[in-house]
Formats: structure tokens, C-alpha cells, sequence
């Protein structure tokens, strides 16, 4: 069950299931949508972990793209990342929506968080934010057959491909970030800072809240 609540010429919708906030303005122009800690897909997170639920952030986003009143849509993210298609698929729904989309990245974009970050049709990330590119990777176990590794390139790849499609990194680039090996201790990739991230054309700008709601409102 969610709760509504209204102050100030806001409404603020509160999903305790999904550790999620969702933020209107009074006349329902402007929805903010939060993507918060890991994406959850088929398989259940802790209790104590803050995550963003595939089955409830889908039909979300189908629902603001069918009310008339919402003529536009601020994407929040502070992700680690989390299930790959589960992140991929809530990405591609995102970019189909004809509704403006923006979205900003405070504190991190890290791993499948990084197609969520391009996927609205303008990005922003604040200076002290960072982002995470590495490969496709999986905890648990892992049969080692060419057939799984041939799993693993292909979702990486559509995954490079969607990235490459929604922001002004090139598909070369964007693979050498993922596989640079002398970053992350225990892991290959990079992690990309702000203006990095918009020097390297993942992001479009470096901003705060102000500067994305200027430019939603720009696409209204």
C-alpha cells in the first residue's frame, strides 16, 4: 500500500515496499522519480538493503507515461547498480517514453546504473558524484562452458550498445574504461568523477537539482 501526502503545492508518494519516493508537483507536471541504493530483479534483497524493485518501477514508468498530467519526469539516481537485465530493461523503458525525461546523478551511477544515467533524453551528475564501468559480472555460481561466457559477452555487448546510443561516448572508449585493470583493486574498470564523466561523453552535463529541473522544463 503507498501513502499520499501533500504540503506546499507537493505531492509525495511514499512505497514503504520499495524504499522509494516519488515526488510530484501540485499539478502533476513535474515527477520525480528516485532510483536509490541496488536495482532488484528476480531475487529478493535483504531486508536491510535499500533497493529499487524491477516489478514496481515498470508499470511506474508505463503509469506516468500515460497520465496526461505529467509533462515531464526528474530521474534521481544514487545506485550501485545491482540484477544487469533487470537494470537494462527499466533502461530501455526509460528511453522509449515520449515524456521529457532527465535524470541526475548524485553520489553514484555506478555499473547497470550507467545506462539508467543515459537513458533520459538529457543527463546531468554533480561534481562530487562518480560512476563505475566494469564488465559483466556475476557473484555465485558459475558453470565455466563457452556457452556461459558466450551469455556474458552478448549482455555486455548490449549493454555497450545501448550506452553508445544514448550519450557521446564512443563504443571504443566506453570498452577501454570497462576493461582498463589498473583502477579497481580487486576488478577491472574505471571509476569516472563528474566532469570526467562529461569530458569522456557519458554524462551531457555537470549540475545540480536547479540546473535539471531548468532543463526539463526547457523539453516541456
Amino acid at each position: 500500500m503507498s501513502e499520499e501526502k501533500e504540503a506546499g503545492g507537493v505531492s509525495v508518494r511514499i512505497t514503504p515496499e520499495s524504499s522509494a519516493t516519488d515526488v510530484t508537483a501540485a499539478d502533476g507536471s513535474v515527477h520525480v522519480l528516485s532510483i536509490i541504493g541496488q536495482i532488484e530483479g528476480h531475487f529478493v534483497l535483504p531486508e536491510n538493503q535499500k533497493a529499487t524493485k524491477y516489478e514496481q518501477m515498470i508499470p511506474r514508468l508505463a503509469e506516468l507515461e500515460q497520465d496526461e498530467r505529467v509533462r515531464g519526469i526528474l530521474l534521481v539516481l544514487h545506485t550501485l547498480g545491482g540484477d544487469v537485465e533487470a537494470g537494462l530493461a527499466m533502461a530501455e523503458m526509460i528511453a522509449s517514453m515520449q515524456t521529457p525525461t532527465v535524470s541526475l546523478v548524485l553520489g553514484g551511477g555506478h555499473s547497470i546504473g550507467v545506462p539508467l544515467a543515459v537513458a533520459a533524453r538529457r543527463s546531468f551528475i554533480v561534481p562530487s558524484a562518480t560512476m563505475t564501468i566494469h564488465p559483466v559480472r556475476v557473484s555465485g555460481t558459475v558453470l565455466g562452458a563457452p556457452q556461459t561466457f558466450r551469455y556474458f559477452s552478448e549482455m555486455q555487448k548490449r549493454i555497450v550498445q545501448f550506452v553508445v546510443r544514448h550519450s557521446g561516448i564512443s563504443e571504443a572508449r566506453l570498452t577501454e574504461l570497462m576493461m582498463c585493470p589498473d583502477e579497481l583493486a580487486t576488478d577491472v574498470g574505471s571509476i569516472v568523477e563528474g566532469e570526467e564523466a562529461v569530458r569522456e561523453g557519458l554524462i551531457d552535463r555537470v549540475g545540480g537539482l536547479s540546473d535539471a529541473l531548468a532543463e526539463l522544463k526547457t523539453l516541456m
